[in-house]
């Protein structure tokens, strides 16, 4: 028999439509509006709902100051880590025969403590001076004692043409000690004259001290006039300083040759306690520039130039503790230690003498503030 033709098969109905397609892709009613945009596959889509828009923060004041808050926090931050870096790598230890003759302490910002501080040159030409052939050391052009921490703050300023008995040359002034025995016999010599103990050494390297003072973008300086030719002056390849009396913003160069300047020709009559003025002047003027926005701007560039300015026995931590307990002290005026007369030395020079009645009663003011 023939075959029967198949009868085509209805669809298969199906009670589940994912979606239905409109003529015209319009919705239903016709009406025009809700238009559906056609699909890949010819059909339509239903409308895709909008999600939600992504806000931005608001500004607030709160959070503006939240931000500036961090951003100092980040900077100062920067600068201690930039200090504490350079003090391992770049910082000049003192010879190791200092730490037999300093008494121990705790940290400057928690309990008294007694810092040395010399000012010293390290020019060749300091090896031409007796006894300094036999040790490399030159003349401590300042001598000062810091007493910080506990509560106490008081500086003391010794002169340096005060003359006192070095043991085993005689008569010296005392700024010669530096010569005979570096740091160490400065240290012994303080120890005995002013009988108070010494915790900690701070010598200012003035070889790098411009460059620390010209990282501050240098120092607002106030004084009388200097006329000062350092080293046969700058025609013989030294320093010439020419400052009239006033307030100047001077550079590292300026405020080396002014810290070292002894024979001021502008005012002869001057002697070493003059100097000893000038070179507090300097000090104040630095920190007073440490409170600028200037110095904070270039805070990290200090702290990185501070500690090659710095021979001292003290840690980079344990520096940081002598700074921060020296900003909480406050900066007291320095005293210098007053002679009571004169004395010619064998040599022909005139030193400073003071006598022991005077020094007690100045020492004793100095350790009780």
């Amino acid at each position: 028999m023939p075959a029967q033709p198949r009868m085509p098969q209805p669809p298969p109905t199906s009670t589940a439509q994912p979606y239905t397609r409109y003529r015209a892709g319009r919705m239903p009613g016709g009406s025009g509006q809700g238009t559906i945009p056609p699909s890949g596959d010819g059909g339509t889509h239903p409308p895709r709902q909008p999600g939600p828009r992504r806000r931005l923060p608001r500004v607030t004041p709160k959070r503006v100051t939240l931000g500036l808050l961090g951003l100092i926090a980040g900077w100062v931050l920067l600068s201690l880590l930039l200090f504490l870096i350079s003090s391992h790598f770049r910082r000049v230890a003192p010879p190791s025969n200092v730490a037999s003759v300093l008494e121990g302490s705790g940290l400057p910002l928690a309990s008294p403590t007694n810092i040395l501080v010399l000012g010293s040159d390290r020019r060749e030409r300091n090896s031409r001076e007796p006894g300094a052939e036999t040790t490399g050391f030159g003349r401590s052009d300042t001598i000062m004692v810091i007493r910080t921490g506990g509560g106490h703050s008081a500086r003391l300023s010794i002169p340096r043409d005060t003359v006192l008995e070095i043991p085993g040359h005689g008569l010296q002034k005392i700024n010669a000690a530096h010569i005979y025995g570096g740091p160490k016999e400065s240290i012994e010599v303080v120890k005995r004259f002013l009988g108070v103990p010494i915790n900690h050494l701070v010598e200012v390297d003035f070889e790098n001290f411009p460059a620390l003072i010209d990282s501050m973008g240098g120092i607002t300086y106030t004084g009388g006039c200097v006329d000062s030719e350092i080293s046969g002056g700058a025609a013989n390849g030294g320093y010439t300083l020419r400052l009239p009396a006033g307030t100047h913003h001077i550079d590292g160069r300026q405020a080396l040759i002014i810290a070292r300047t002894r024979h001021n020709l502008c005012a002869p009559s001057q002697d070493d306690l003059n100097r000893e003025e000038h070179q507090q002047a300097l000090f104040t003027a630095m920190q007073a520039q440490l409170k600028t926005l200037t110095a904070f701007a270039r805070l990290p560039l200090i702290a990185w130039n501070a500690p090659p300015a710095i021979i001292s026995d003290m840690s980079g931590e344990s520096l940081l503790a002598l700074f921060a307990s020296l900003a909480i002290e406050g900066s007291p005026p320095t005293k210098v230690l007053e002679p009571t007369g004169t004395i010619t030395l064998p040599d022909g020079e005139e030193g400073l003498t003071i006598s022991e009645a005077a020094k007690k009663r100045q020492v004793a003011e100095f350790m009780s503030r």
